[in-house]
């Protein structure tokens, strides 16, 4: 029987349900539902049911709830019946599932669910083992996994698939290291099923069914690249992520046959000294900028500004076999050893590329600031270019530090100061629109001359950096307001508010460190910033910039106009990197169409096809995002492998019911700390305090803690590395029996499973 909300008897409302109202009457159903159902619970009719269908549209296109055959449901949460596959055992035996399906680019990654019985009225179930699927009765709890299921019965179980390092021990006999970290077993490879593959070579292996104890089997149906070095750990998250990493021959064809562009109808500005600034290994150059003050009276009045971005859309014509390999791919994707590039090198890193000395087709914007950074108008043009320079971020900033180099002592007057002035003014202005400002550096990885790895390091964040990257911010916000005037369709980045759940969890964890966070109202980025403010001096910025980020919602390409929360931004586009991002080509092309007097209004294929490529690139984006930390992990892991029993400071950086996520101050690697290997005492897991406490002593290890840890294992193909505790928690209190049966609730004990102690 469906479940109404009260309603005022009378007439219709007038009005569609709010958000949450929607959000909570479909998670209160036991099975999905569609737009019927919510319109007659909540009595709406006629001309209310209009707005009711663009309301289910707004949501659907914020995450908020997912369309599947014309039902809807919250894609965040699992329903209480569900089909589950079984991936895994846990270290009890009990076994781990995953929903069957899961829009993965919709929603993140899929909750994991265990598996702890039969439900009521099942009759006698087989054990079910990795590899099965089974229909379940699924509920949430606390904790890790987030949902506990209940068998109903078995079904036809689908291949599953398992990526990993072939490997040979010295008695002959085979397995696979599976290259997922959350994989605690290898998986045997009995004789005649190695399909001829060698030891160190990726291969996809498919899992034997059904096996609900022991390690789990299987046999080899695919053999791909060999990883002999630490040099091919990147190519594990190519074949993993199913990055696409050689062109076809037609676009290769097409991209040799391309000829440097003359100026032609082109404004000349190759005398103007625009120089680009890049990282000291960058093999692409999509940006170059330039500033000059305005004077009055010898005084300066303002700043002249110009962004110039290579024109791609001047080499690769829509629908051409170039474009679709760039569409396909959708980005660059960037790797401490290599580049998989959206277009091939002879664009990539050399047509298109803004080199130091060459003319450059560009597309400019020239913007023109006040003294107090405030954008007073813009232009866009079509160029040729010619880079005065190619710097570095650290020469860049080095010169106006004081110490410039013979190629940046010419340019400091003429050039760099000019752009730090100009910088300085476009610094107040976004002081004054408070966007999100959290500073978590990036690792990167360091190579010797012979391309050997011989460290990791976090390199300090740049006033150059900023420099440019508001350049950017401020170019990408001119490119939508030029669409916007014209109400151009193109592809928009949209990045949401946080939901009320992530914001409801930061609001309590935030209690637990007396710093208030209102559960509802308007938020904005400056809440976040005071939050940030008030942490420091208390060793606790890195962590909270962590917490405050997890908290944040994705961000999206989207056909509509939206805005970005993170920038606090009403319209915002990519717009500044066409080399490797399809949403920045897509903006030229309607840029450029715009200032040559050839574009229309989208007919509705167009508008469709735009949709479509916009939910394209957002999954390969999110794509990109995983195949690039899950290799900056596996070559940390690799470095620290030598590294075993050798003690580091740390800070925890996650904990959950199992342990301790410890990140290393040193390298910035992640590892574990499992529960168990806490001997000490028995620790109890407090959700809301994000902690472990020791029931008997009160030693508490909680969310931002510094700790000392020792390497205990290193699986450097999976990128997984598991510590030991060295320092002692900090001191707590004993935790009650009350406490503690609140703070232990989650999985359940099996018959005659006693509850393990530490002593």
């Amino acid at each position: 029987m469906t479940k109404r909300p009260k309603r005022k008897s009378g007439k219709s409302p007038a009005q569609a349900p709010g958000e949450a109202q929607i959000l909570e009457f479909i998670q209160s159903q036991p099975a999905r539902v569609g737009k019927r159902e919510i319109a007659r619970a909540f009595g709406i009719r006629g001309s209310a049911r209009i707005d009711l269908k663009k309301r289910l549209k707004e949501m659907a296109e914020k995450g908020l709830i997912a369309r599947s055959r014309k039902r809807l449901h919250d894609p965040s949460c699992l329903p209480p019946v569900g089909v589950l596959e079984i991936f895994a055992l846990d270290e009890e035996g009990l076994p781990l599932a995953r929903p069957s399906s899961w829009d993965e680019a919709q929603s993140g990654p899929p909750p994991g669910v265990l598996i702890v019985g039969h439900a009521r009225g099942s009759g006698k179930v087989p054990a079910a083992g990795i590899g099965d699927r089974v229909l379940a009765r699924i509920a949430a709890v606390a904790g890790e996994p987030a949902y506990e299921g209940r068998v109903i019965r078995k079904l036809e179980s689908r291949q599953v698939e398992v990526f990993g390092v072939f490997r040979k021990d010295p008695s002959g006999a085979a397995h696979v290291e599976p290259v997922n970290k959350k994989a605690r077993n290898d998986i045997i490879i009995s004789p005649g099923e190695e399909a001829g593959a060698q030891p160190g070579e990726l291969v996809s292996v498919e899992l034997h069914r059904g096996r609900a104890l022991g390690l789990p089997h299987g046999k080899v149906i695919a053999r791909h690249d060999k990883v002999d070095s630490h040099k091919s750990l990147s190519a594990i998250a190519i074949q993993e992520h199913g990055i696409p990493n050689r062109f076809g021959r037609d676009a290769l064809r097409e991209a040799r046959a391309l000829r440097q562009i003359a100026t032609g109808e082109r404004r000349d500005l190759t005398s103007r000294p625009l120089i680009t600034i890049d990282p000291a290994d960058a093999r692409d150059h999509d940006d170059a900028i330039w500033a000059q003050p305005r004077k009055a009276a010898g005084r300066i009045t303002g700043w002249d500004v110009t962004v110039a971005i290579a024109d791609v859309g001047a080499y690769v014509a829509e629908g051409s076999p170039l474009d679709e390999e760039a569409r396909t791919r959708g980005n660059s994707v960037y790797f401490p050893d290599r580049v998989v590039p959206m277009l091939p090198e002879e664009l990539s890193a050399g047509l298109c590329s803004l080199k130091q000395g060459e003319p450059r087709p560009a597309l400019a914007v020239h913007m023109r600031f006040d003294t107090d950074g405030n954008k007073r108008e813009h232009r866009f043009e079509r160029i040729m270019m010619k880079s005065a320079a190619g710097l570095s971020y650290s020469r860049a900033q080095a010169a106006i530090d004081g110490n410039p180099d013979s190629e940046t002592k010419p340019l400091l007057e003429p050039v760099l100061r000019p752009l730090w002035g100009a910088y300085e003014a476009l610094a107040r202005a976004r002081e004054r629109r408070q966007p999100l400002e959290l500073d978590l550096p990036e690792r990167r990885i360091l190579f010797d001359a012979k391309g050997h790895m011989r460290g990791v390091s976090v390199p300090e964040r740049l006033t150059a950096h900023r420099l440019v990257e508001e350049f950017m911010i401020q170019a990408n916000i001119s490119a939508a307001e030029t669409l916007k005037a014209k109400r151009a369709a193109t592809i928009h980045r949209f990045h949401d508010e946080p939901s009320e759940e992530k914001r409801r969890a930061l609001a309590d964890f935030l209690k637990t460190l007396n710093i208030k966070l209102s559960p509802s109202g308007a938020l904005r980025p400056h809440h976040f910033n005071d939050i940030l403010n008030k942490a420091k001096g208390r060793n606790m910025d890195h962590l909270l910039s962590q917490v405050i980020l997890r908290s944040q919602a994705q961000a999206i390409y989207s056909s509509e106009l939206s805005g970005h929360f993170g920038l606090n931004l009403r319209d915002y586009v990519h717009f500044t990197s066409p080399i490797r991002r399809y949403a920045d080509l897509e903006v030229h092309r309607t840029l450029a169409a715009i200032l040559d007097g050839s574009w229309k209004p989208p007919d509705g294929a167009r508008a469709e096809a735009l949709a479509e490529t916009a939910s394209h690139i957002s999954v390969t984006e999110r794509r990109a995002v995983a195949a690039e930390r899950d290799t900056m992990d596996r070559m940390t892991a690799s470095f620290l492998a030598e590294k075993i029993g050798a003690q580091f400071e740390g800070r925890v950086s996650g904990v959950i019911r199992a342990g301790l996520f410890v990140e290393l101050t040193e390298t910035g690697a992640d590892g574990f700390v499992p529960a168990a290997t806490m001997q000490q005492d028995y620790f109890l897991f407090d959700e809301k305090s994000r902690a472990l406490t020791g029931e008997r002593t009160g030693e508490t290890f909680g969310l931002g803690d510094s700790v000392t840890v020792k390497i205990a294992e290193v699986r450097p193909v999976a990128g997984a590395i598991r510590f030991e505790i060295v320092s002692p928690g900090r001191k707590g209190k004993a935790v009650r029996k009350t406490a503690r049966r609140t703070a232990s609730r989650g999985r359940p004990r099996g018959r005659g499973q006693k509850r393990r102690r530490r002593s």
